[in-house]
């Protein structure tokens, strides 16, 4: 059992070590997959932990594991939950989806009206997102916060974001909206979405096919130019 194997809790100042472990691992993840993560910086790590406002998963013999944290946007309005990873040594054992429930918790104690939402290219994120309540949207339901848009500019996939007019891009828009602030839409939405989990995994493969078709396309176009 996960909760057996790792000490999950919020992140502190006694935490701060792992800041550039954590940052490291997020760019190699990212290579890996070959998709795009807005860049952040040790310190910016620090700042989170600092706040409270990050959840940090330790082995029981002290090693870093998994770190995801949280941002807020429009004033409160809109908060993200940004940054997952787990460590390779740690994975395929559940810790993700445990770390993503301890930071949604903690999302809902600091911000008890706010939306969370999250951008995503993995499958395996979209239905822990789904246990959770959210569900997919239009980047039109997002923040329009500037400061957030401002952060996919490191992203490997940004040109596809302009492209489109920030309204579309590899990454699934997901949201979870409190109860008290739903409406009929929003119930009959998640309730759709649940049923027909797979079909959307399916149409995220093929929209994630279409853009990097089209952004190779688009860098030969610039290479001959």
């Amino acid at each position: 059992m996960v909760k057996n194997q790792f000490i999950i809790q919020p992140a502190g100042v006694q935490h701060c070590k792992y800041a550039q472990e954590i940052v490291d691992e997020m760019a190699l993840s990212a290579q890996a997959r070959g998709t795009g993560i807005a860049k952040r910086s040790p310190d910016y790590i620090i700042q989170k932990m600092m706040e409270g406002k990050a959840v940090i998963a330790l082995s029981k013999e002290g090693e870093w594991a998994g770190f995801c944290y949280i941002e807020a946007w429009s004033h409160g309005k809109f908060v993200a939950n940004s940054g997952l990873i787990v460590s390779p040594n740690f994975r395929k054992c559940g810790l993700a989806r445990e770390i993503k429930n301890a930071v949604f918790k903690l999302s809902r104690s600091k911000y008890p009206n706010a939306k969370i939402f999250g951008l995503t290219t993995g499958a395996a994120v979209m239905k822990i997102n789904s246990e959770l309540g959210y569900v997919p949207v239009s980047y039109s339901d997002l923040t329009d916060d500037e400061d957030f848009w401002k952060g996919c500019q490191s992203c490997v996939n940004y040109e596809i974001l302009k492209s489109k007019n920030r309204q579309n891009c590899l990454c699934t828009a997901m949201l979870y909206v409190p109860k008290e602030k739903k409406n009929k839409k929003d119930i009959a939405l998640r309730n759709n979405f649940k049923k027909n989990l797979n079909l959307f995994e399916r149409l995220v493969r093929m929209k994630r096919a279409v853009f990097l078709k089209l952004k190779k396309k688009t860098n030969r176009t610039l290479e001959i130019i």
